[in-house]
């Protein structure tokens, strides 16, 4: 395709994140169009596509995969799908996104990684939250010191999974883990994002219960930085919605946002020194899913990197199983930087 021309998308693995996010997302990008849809269900993916207005409903993932209307794959099935998924659409030669997490370990994301460096294929992962306004604030008012060094992160994401229409979530041959993987992913990313730094321990604790079975229904992870600072993400599937309220305390100021990586109200990013505020700005997130998938778009032509590139995708599914293995062992597992 032409350099500048928009990127054509399709959705392997369309469902209800697909309608309720991704396709407003499409809505609100300049470089990125969606193309066309596969999923499971034969019968919905048709409804889904004559409801779009999309051109291309396809019989198989294969299909998909294969098809010279598509430049891009955006991967949204369920987590223990990622890698067929993936690799799939990387032998065809096409451009991936994934949905978070990438892998159901790192053993999955490293055999990725390796199909796309075969492949020649850009390869990302749709850390979304990345592309906000909250977050891209907050990681420039740590950047340029306005707290000082950074001591303290914590971010907290909560959810009721009995309002989530995803029925495998409580599976672990399908769901990579309960929240931690499915929400918890988000919060480790957005430190890591904010500080610009990677994790170098992680300590786990979690509990279940009659409903989760086998995964996780609440959590707290510990967290160690290579720069000195002490992060927690808690998580959990038993709370109404908290769209993760995210904080860095400094040894010179605190930056913090309720409600920080939303997509549906604006919020309220808010910089304190001295216990008083020293700088509050209101900023929306609406567009964070068009931004990313035009970032991606912007990659593929070759006019700009990814930030959340399949690479850095891979430290999070470290950190990802660190935690996991720290909750089944009971110990603290050391990451090498």
């Amino acid at each position: 395709m032409r350099t500048g021309s928009p990127v054509r998308y399709a959705i392997l693995g369309f469902g209800n994140h697909g309608m309720r996010r991704l396709v407003p997302g499409f809505a609100l990008a300049n470089a990125s169009v969606l193309r066309g849809i596969w999923r499971r269900d034969a019968d919905k993916a048709d409804s889904n596509a004559r409801a779009l207005n999309l051109p291309c409903c396809f019989a198989s993932a294969e299909a998909l995969c294969a098809s010279p209307e598509i430049d891009a794959v955006f991967v949204t099935s369920p987590d223990a799908l990622h890698r067929p998924h993936v690799l799939l659409a990387l032998r065809a030669g096409k451009a991936v996104l994934c949905e978070k997490p990438l892998g159901m370990n790192t053993g999955e994301v490293e055999e990725m990684l390796a199909a796309a460096q075969h492949a020649g294929a850009l390869f990302g992962v749709a850390q979304n939250f990345r592309f906000s306004r909250s977050l891209r604030l907050i990681r420039e008012w740590i950047a340029a010191g306005r707290i000082g060094k950074p001591v303290l992160a914590r971010a907290q994401f909560c959810y009721d999974a009995a309002q989530v229409p995803r029925a495998w979530i409580y599976n672990p041959e399908v769901a990579c883990g309960g929240p931690i993987g499915d929400v918890g992913i988000h919060c480790l990313d957005a430190l890591r994002f904010v500080l610009a730094d990677d994790v170098t321990s992680v300590a786990t604790m979690a509990t279940s219960d009659a409903k989760s079975g086998r995964v996780e229904s609440n959590a707290s992870i510990g967290l160690a930085y290579s720069r000195g600072t002490v992060g927690s993400v808690t998580v959990t599937a038993r709370a109404p919605f908290r769209y993760t309220f995210i904080e860095v305390v400094g040894d010179d100021g605190v930056v913090k946002c309720e409600n920080g990586l939303n997509v549906d109200h604006p919020v309220d990013v808010v910089w304190l020194r001295g216990g008083k505020v020293a700088e509050q700005h209101q900023v929306s997130n609406n567009d964070a899913y068009g931004v990313m998938l035009d970032a991606f778009s912007a990659a593929f032509h070759g006019t700009e990197s990814y930030s959340a590139s399949g690479q850095d995708g891979l430290r999070n599914q470290r950190v990802l199983d660190a935690a996991y293995t720290s909750l089944r062992q009971g110990q603290r597992q050391q990451l090498v930087p």
